[in-house]
């Protein structure tokens, strides 16, 4: 019989938990609860950025103006989504450049908080948002895990002792 306390254990998940290993029942109602959250959460950020954007065309500062704030808005969104897809699929050690400034770029990321929900949802349509990554990581582990008591030979409790 072998031990298994020494082997990996996996990480849990935002959510998921350790659920995401077997994919039972309650993962899947999982995965439909986030997204389902996900995406009300995408609607209301919307809403909250047409009632914003509608307040400054309210103020008549000019067609320009306006423009200019769609564009903010769109151009933080696709930046927010972007970055926040290469997290989901490749995990947070991936992010450099740009991409790995969390205060300079705060605000962008907050103006942008739309896309970046937005695929957070389209991910959790595919597995659980992150499970790739820890996925991967952890049967490294178990690989790693495997070969290192496979090249342990004989019995080591019964080894002489020093």
């Amino acid at each position: 019989m072998t031990d298994d306390r020494t082997a990996p254990a996996p990480e849990p998940i935002r959510y998921f938990g350790t659920s995401w290993v077997e994919r039972g029942a309650d993962y899947w109602l999982r995965r439909v609860a986030v997204s389902l959250g996900a995406l009300v959460t995408t609607v209301a950020g919307v809403l909250v950025l047409r009632f914003a954007v509608g307040g400054v065309q309210m103020s008549k500062a000019g067609g320009f103006v306006n423009w200019l704030l769609l564009a903010a808005i769109a151009v933080c969104s696709c930046l927010a989504a972007l970055r926040s897809w290469k997290v989901l699929t490749e995990g947070r050690d991936s992010l450099d450049g740009w991409m790995a400034e969390d205060k300079s770029l705060g605000a962008v990321w907050l103006i942008g908080c739309v896309g970046a929900v937005a695929a957070y949802f389209v991910r959790s349509l595919v597995e659980a948002p992150g499970e790739g990554v820890k996925r991967a990581a952890w049967e490294r582990e178990a690989a790693r895990h495997e070969k290192r008591k496979a090249s342990r030979a004989g019995r080591p409790d019964k080894r002489k002792k020093r």
